[in-house]
């Protein structure tokens, strides 16, 4: 069998994530700060980090927590906010990794379509006024995990009103914002709310300086972040300060803004030569091309198994991830491409691959 080509998983291929940079960073961390860089801090992570993730965002040091990835700032989050058969929004599709938590946590989960420009809000707000309103409604705003969809600032705003109205908080959890490439940069909905506390706002290094750093956050109101700060604590005391002190020397020595366009750009070419790929070998699929982020969202005709297509592409070396992965029901016939893990002579290849794996499916199949 050839060597597997993976569109599965969504991560930095080595070649674009700045070895030298994290190298002189760590020296750095360990000149400026050898005390806080090696002990055990506090909960709410790094302190100087902490710091520096507030004034990004023009909020308070009390309005952050620093975690050991954003994914366990949502389980700090989930830990708090969702109790047994609390409705929970999320969109259609999902990360099935917080499809997976809210399950854990016995929730009530209402799928509600995602559409091209984000979540459809009309749909959200005709849930709220038929008497279930979510405790929580879960947003990937920006290239969005796993459609690479982007939610419009008309959503946006939408959202804001809808949250408002009927009294539920939005968790905006917004890893790829700073990964785009193409179109129109968005504000946040944490900026839109202007602090009226309808928003709680996650986002993390993993994709912009590199995934095993492990260092995510939260944004939100102080009293949220107070009590959230209890549950880190009984958890581990403290998060990883080695690593956050790292990620801090490199935000603050410019590291980020390199290795940001670094991403941006290859991501970008990747995208390009996915899409002619998949139109020149695949022509049966259809898809949104992202502005930015990792991901793409393949739709195939009615009737294509998923599954099947899964097991005939692993025969042929090439990986992604079945659309039934990302809902509670459906998406037989979809697919999550990953352009990130990928080089760009590594695309041609495994789209050419897929095809033939489509190809060999039967006609119930495929």
């Amino acid at each position: 069998m050839p060597d597997t080509i993976s569109f599965a998983r969504g991560a930095p291929s080595l070649d674009i994530v700045d070895i030298e940079g994290l190298k002189a960073a760590a020296a750095a961390a360990f000149d400026a700060d050898p005390g806080g860089t090696t002990g055990y801090g506090t909960s709410v992570g790094y302190l100087p980090l902490r710091t520096w993730i507030a004034a990004q965002h023009g909020v308070a040091p009390e309005h952050v927590l620093v975690t050991n990835g954003s994914m366990q700032a949502d389980a700090f989050l989930f830990d708090h906010l969702v109790s047994d058969g609390d409705p929970v929004v999320v969109e259609k599709p999902t990360y099935d990794r917080t499809l997976l938590g809210l399950k854990g946590r016995g929730a009530d989960i209402h799928m509600v379509e995602l559409e091209g420009d984000g979540i459809d809000t009309a749909a959200l707000r005709s849930l709220c006024e038929s008497g279930t309103v979510p405790k929580l409604a879960h947003i990937i705003p920006n290239f969005q995990n796993p459609a690479g969809y982007t939610l419009s600032l008309e959503k946006r705003r939408e959202l804001l009103v809808l949250a408002e109205e009927f009294g539920f908080l939005i968790f905006e959890d917004d890893p790829y914002i700073a990964i785009r490439f193409a179109g129109e940069e968005l504000p946040t909905m944490l900026e839109l709310d202007e602090g009226k506390g309808n928003v709680v706002y996650a986002s993390s290094f993993s994709k912009t300086v590199c995934p095993g750093a492990r260092v995510g956050y939260l944004v939100g109101a102080p009293d949220l972040i107070k009590a959230i700060q209890g549950i880190a604590t009984n958890t581990y005391i403290a998060p990883n300060m080695f690593a956050q002190s790292i990620v801090y020397r490199f935000c603050v020595d410019g590291g980020l803004d390199r290795s940001i366009a670094t991403v941006k750009a290859a991501l970008a070419e990747r995208v390009q030569l996915l899409t002619a790929a998949l139109d020149r070998e695949l022509a049966e699929a259809t898809y949104q091309a992202p502005e930015g982020g990792y991901f793409m969202w393949v739709t195939l005709p009615e009737g294509t198994d998923v599954a099947a297509l899964f097991t005939a592409a692993a025969e042929r070396g090439v990986a992604f991830v079945k659309g039934t992965d990302f809902l509670l029901e459906g998406g037989e016939n979809s697919l999550r491409l990953a352009y990130s893990g990928v080089t760009a002579d590594q695309i041609d290849e495994g789209v050419s691959r897929l095809a033939d794996a489509y190809r060999s499916l039967s006609p119930v199949t495929a």
